[in-house]
């Protein structure tokens, strides 16, 4: 297990220059007025949009290795400038993408993932980046496999959140450990170790490895999740699992189209809105990734899964049991329980060698029709069996 984490947290060097000063995140862009200073993201065409960014910047955030994107601390009148230079692609707020789970799981039986394990199908050799809040670095079900960490947002268990949220009961030992709970769930679902206590995952023997995006509330800026999906790209790592979501992002965006032009298996939760229709959140309605609705154990949809035609397959949601900080369990429900049924799986194609078009076309292809529409399940609930070339009987 590798800390690898050699770079720093934007909350770590960021320094803000008064009590006086309106930050976007605090006043939102609309809202701010011509010299207050807000935190944009900006795309730019070519190094003269790069320069003048960087130039009309009062403190720049981060700069990315490999995508055309600066995130800068800006008086509002210069992000308006900026927009109109004809070497700038964009300029957007530097907002917020969330955790999507709701409150208080048996998904492993009903895909599948059984016969995988009987079988030997576990997993091993290919990699999957539970791009989210960190892994609890010491979880019984989870270090055998934990690979490398990456944090863009530090593990901080101190103080509380906005609404009522509390910071998991964890202890930091790395700056990518798990301070909410939400991404060592997930990563408890991919992949949970076949070692007879508490969970399974789908494919127990992939290697894990930890983005920390979201910070103890389960929260994220655009700019945080970006990096860490450019950081996924440049490891070669074969799938990110994103149970996360919100509004468009250019920059998220810009990070999805360069990741899975690198060959990273993207897969993203539908998002938790539901009941309602064409309600897909992002990063999941990006067409390079993989959208996933939730379903409850006797198959109808989930009631808070959102539904769209953005939706490319569904996964079991509703009451998912799977592995919390501090060694414990607890039961959630939320597409982004779904999510990580499918990374897991799609990290057992990818040991057998499929590319990450590969992997898509054969969970889509081998998806079961349970009733539900296209809206609210795309090719139908995941397969875990059928997608490695098994029957539900082969579990012996």
């Amino acid at each position: 297990m590798g800390d690898n984490d050699n770079g720093v947290s934007r909350r770590n060097v960021l320094k803000v220059a008064g009590a006086s000063v309106a930050t976007a995140a605090a006043s939102g862009l609309a809202a701010a007025k011509p010299d207050d200073t807000v935190e944009v993201n900006v795309g730019f065409k070519s190094e003269r949009g790069r320069q003048a960014a960087l130039s009309q910047a009062d403190e720049t955030v981060r700069t990315f290795d490999s995508l055309d994107v600066v995130t800068i601390r800006v008086a509002k009148r210069a992000a308006t400038g900026l927009s109109k230079n004809p070497n700038v692609e964009f300029v957007e707020e530097n907002g917020t993408m969330e955790a999507l789970a709701e409150t208080l799981p048996w998904g492993q039986d009903r895909i599948d993932a059984d016969v995988l394990h009987a079988n030997g199908e576990l997993g091993s050799g290919a990699n999957v980046a539970i791009v989210d809040t960190g892994i609890d670095d010491d979880h019984p079900d989870l270090t055998d496999h934990l690979g490398a960490g990456k944090a863009f947002v530090t593990c901080n268990t101190k103080g509380g959140c906005r609404y009522g949220a509390k910071p998991a009961n964890n202890t930091c030992t790395y700056s990518w450990t798990d301070d909410n709970n939400h991404g060592t769930h997930c990563a408890g679902i991919a992949a949970g170790d076949d070692n007879s206590q508490g969970v399974i995952g789908s494919a127990p023997d992939v290697t894990l490895h930890s983005v920390k995006v979201l910070d103890k509330c389960g929260s994220g800026s655009y700019s945080d999740i970006a990096a860490g999906i450019e950081w996924v790209a440049n490891q070669g790592y074969d799938v990110a699992s994103m149970s996360l979501g919100g509004s468009a992002s250019s920059t998220v965006e810009t990070a999805v189209q360069y990741a899975s032009s690198q060959g990273v298996f993207l897969v993203a939760a539908a998002g938790n809105s539901g009941p309602c229709t064409d309600c897909v959140g992002y990063p999941a309605a990006y067409p390079e990734v993989m959208a996933v609705s939730s379903t409850a154990s006797d198959d109808s949809l989930s009631d808070f899964s959102s539904t769209g035609p953005e939706v490319d397959i569904a996964a079991p949601g509703t009451d998912i049991y799977s592995s919390v900080a501090n060694g414990g369990y607890a039961t959630y429900s939320g597409t982004s329980m779904a999510t990580p049924h499918v990374a897991g799986v799609a990290g057992q194609l990818a040991a057998d060698g499929q590319s990450a078009s590969q992997i898509r076309s054969t969970l889509e292809s081998s998806a079961e029709n349970i009733g539900l529409s296209s809206n609210e399940s795309g090719a139908g609930l995941l397969d875990a069996a059928a997608a490695l070339g098994y029957d539900s009987s082969d579990d012996t």
